[in-house]
């Protein structure tokens, strides 16, 4: 459950790191408007921001992120009409666990539609995902870090999967459990109860459930760091006081009214969609990431962005769950990047600040006094 501000306020609060707790929804609000201007049809850059316009940083909102658009709209909610709940369930977890929008698309035309329990039980399932494999060369996405181990005792890595699904869905009544679940923390629970669910391999997850019309709670009710929201709460605060990562990130939540109106920055939400749990928490692994160009002097793991923006020519219908009552959404159009002499001449036009001029504007230098 989201603890109230008032339980937050019997307790020593995080301590910030002055500048880069306040970068955390600069970046917010420069991240969202980029979304914006490109969802407006305004050609690149989106941004003035050096860092934002080099490199591959994800959306302040997870579901509008490209992977997590494909998965509400063709696997959430989905049109295939031999679909039960059940089998619902079990789609969006592969489809989480694969976390690539090709392996799918390449699995469902094998099987001539969406998979389904019979086909899991039957090895059509498994038999699809060895022939994808052989014509793709691969089936996951780096996006997540799945637990390795062999836990089912295959060498390849997808048929510790397949297996994983049959205990779950066919030996352990997973999906029947997860719609009877009353919390979104119980679901977290019940997932990663099982071998290779890590506990934020189940948060993802269970957060995707959450999107299709078969659960409904609330994403403020429960959230979890991921490796990389752990690093960003390292380099935000100084300490945490008496709260856990879990609290710090709902802190958050909390606080983002007050803060953008404290700081002038511009937020509109997701078509007046506030940031949630799961929001704030991806906005930490950003910061994390974020921080490796603006303030390299707070080093982590990780010590540089690997991942340069590449653009992509898909349109993205925009499609969020309906019981959210968006008021709008819309069509990113694909795009590529601006080549060099493009680059230059846009300077010309409106020279880009340095990554020097944003660590003086956000008063790094103060960072260590």
């Amino acid at each position: 459950m989201n603890p109230s501000p008032t339980h937050f306020s019997r307790r020593s609060p995080p301590q910030l790191r002055n500048g880069v707790y306040e970068l955390y929804w600069t970046f917010a609000s420069r991240r969202q408007s980029a979304f914006e201007a490109r969802l407006a049809g305004q050609s690149q850059p989106w941004t003035s921001d050096p860092i934002l316009q080099v490199y591959k940083f994800c959306n302040v909102f997870r579901a509008a992120d490209r992977v997590s658009q494909f998965m509400i709209k063709d696997v959430a909610y989905g049109q295939d009409a031999e679909t039960t709940a059940r089998d619902r369930v079990f789609q969006i977890t592969a489809f989480r666990t694969f976390s690539n929008i090709a392996t799918w698309e390449s699995v469902t035309s094998e099987l001539g539609g969406s998979p389904r329990l019979d086909h899991l039980r039957s090895g059509e399932f498994e038999r699809a995902l060895d022939r994808v494999k052989a014509q793709n060369g691969g089936l996951y996405t780096g996006a997540f870090i799945l637990c390795a181990n062999k836990a089912f005792g295959f060498d390849e890595k997808h048929r510790n999967h397949v297996a994983l699904f049959k205990h779950m869905f066919l030996d352990h009544a997973c999906a029947e459990r997860v719609l009877q679940a009353p919390s979104l923390e119980a679901v977290v629970e019940l997932l990663q109860g099982f071998p290779l669910m890590g506990p934020f391999m189940a948060y993802q997850t269970a957060i995707d459930l959450n999107y299709s019309e078969l659960l409904d709670f609330s994403e403020d009710d429960y959230t979890q760091a991921g490796p990389g929201a752990l690093r960003g709460l390292k380099k935000a605060f100084t300490n945490l006081g008496d709260y856990s990562p879990a609290d710090t990130i709902l802190w958050m939540v909390d606080r983002q009214d007050e803060e953008f109106r404290r700081l002038g920055l511009s937020f509109r939400g997701l078509f007046g969609r506030r940031l949630h749990g799961i929001d704030c928490q991806g906005l930490f692994c950003e910061l994390d990431k974020y921080c490796r160009e603006a303030v390299p002097q707070l080093t982590s793991a990780r010590s540089r962005i690997k991942a340069k923006y590449s653009g992509s020519e898909r349109n993205i219908d925009l499609f969020f769950p309906p019981k959210w009552q968006l008021p709008s959404s819309g069509v990113i159009r694909g795009s590529r990047p601006m080549s060099g002499e493009r680059k230059r001449r846009q300077a010309m036009v409106a020279p880009l600040k340095s990554p020097k001029e944003v660590h003086e504007e956000l008063a790094i230098a103060d960072l260590f006094a």
